[in-house]
């Protein structure tokens, strides 16, 4: 009678044991049951499966839910081998090229830190009351984080002798935090002819409106402040009303440019306008007004000018 071994693998058992059996009993035995068996003082130490080839052990279904392996020391596992760590220092190139060339655009930039330039005119229109033309406008050069910017704001006379007071500054620009960024430079007033040293902040205050702030210090020691503020009320995605408002108050009293210590003056306006072309030129028309503030109203009255003045405005904004 030949003799056939048959192994027989025992599930939640780490080993395998073989029966040697005839065949022909094999066949006619019933199967067996061992969830009953009790092998908790079974010693599998000494058991030797480095040999076992479990490739072919299908174990989808095994339910892992019950097993405890919080007794299990992992400590001496040595998984070194695994993803992770500290790369080595060849791993990546300190530009991240991998000694690939960039080709014939060369290096790529952030965009924070490329070198950009701007034109913004604010404000070019005509007052009909005062028969002048208002300008505002702002040209820079710089990256995001520094730039150079110059600005000028005045007005033009088209009648008499047709002159023209403009208040221009060369400042460097910085952000200061997310809503707030700050200049300071010099500025030249063609109005009282003299030079000044300038400082400012300018940005967003609370419910999206434009502030901004500037000091001049003139040579002769003579302090300006400016104060604006405007708000831009989008009617739809063309038609804006932006209203805005400014104070110039000195620190002490020139008579001879008829210039009062305090708050001199108070302009306001408010303005309709359609912007087209991406937004880029936005024709308006407006309505002005202007009044003297503290002694600077008694001061104009003793050279018979206008306390307050009010005018239809009409011109144009846009930026490149």
């Amino acid at each position: 009678m030949k003799i056939y071994k048959v192994s027989l693998p025992f599930i939640g058992m780490s080993s395998l044991m073989l029966l040697t059996l005839p065949l022909a009993n094999a066949a006619e035995m019933p199967i067996m049951d061992h969830s009953g068996m009790d092998m908790s003082d079974m010693d599998h130490s000494s058991m030797d499966m480095s040999d076992m080839d479990h490739s072919s052990m299908d174990m989808s279904d095994m339910d892992h839910s019950g097993m405890d392996m919080s007794g299990m020391d992992h400590s001496s596992m040595d998984m070194s081998g695994m993803q992770g760590g500290e790369p080595p220092a060849d791993a990546r190139s300190p530009d991240y090229s991998n000694g690939v060339p960039y080709g014939q655009y060369g290096k790529p930039m952030m965009m924070g830190s490329m070198l950009l330039w701007g034109v913004s005119v604010d404000d070019l229109g005509y007052q009909f009351e005062e028969d002048q033309i208002n300008f505002e406008a702002t040209g820079w050069y710089g990256t995001d984080s520094n730039r150079v910017r110059l600005r000028t704001e005045g007005s033009a006379q088209t009648k008499d002798d047709k002159e023209i007071d403009s208040l221009s500054s060369l400042a460097y620009w910085k952000p200061l935090s997310i809503f707030w960024n700050g200049e300071a430079g010099v500025a030249y007033d063609t109005e009282n002819d003299k030079s000044a040293v300038i400082a400012g902040i300018v940005g967003t205050a609370p419910y999206f409106i434009e502030t901004d702030a500037r000091a001049y210090l003139y040579t002769d020691g003579q302090l300006r402040l400016d104060l604006g503020a405007e708000y831009e009320w989008r009617l739809d995605q063309h038609w804006v009303v932006i209203p805005e408002v400014g104070l110039t108050a000195f620190s002490k009293d020139d008579h001879d440019n008829d210039i009062t210590k305090g708050f001199n003056e108070m302009e306001t306006e408010v303005r309709l306008t359609y912007e087209t072309f991406s937004r880029q030129l936005a024709p308006y028309i407006g309505v002005s007004y202007e009044t003297a503030l503290g002694k600077a109203r008694g001061q104009r009255r003793q050279h018979n000018e206008s306390v307050d003045s009010s005018s239809l405005t009409a011109g144009v904004k846009f930026w490149f």
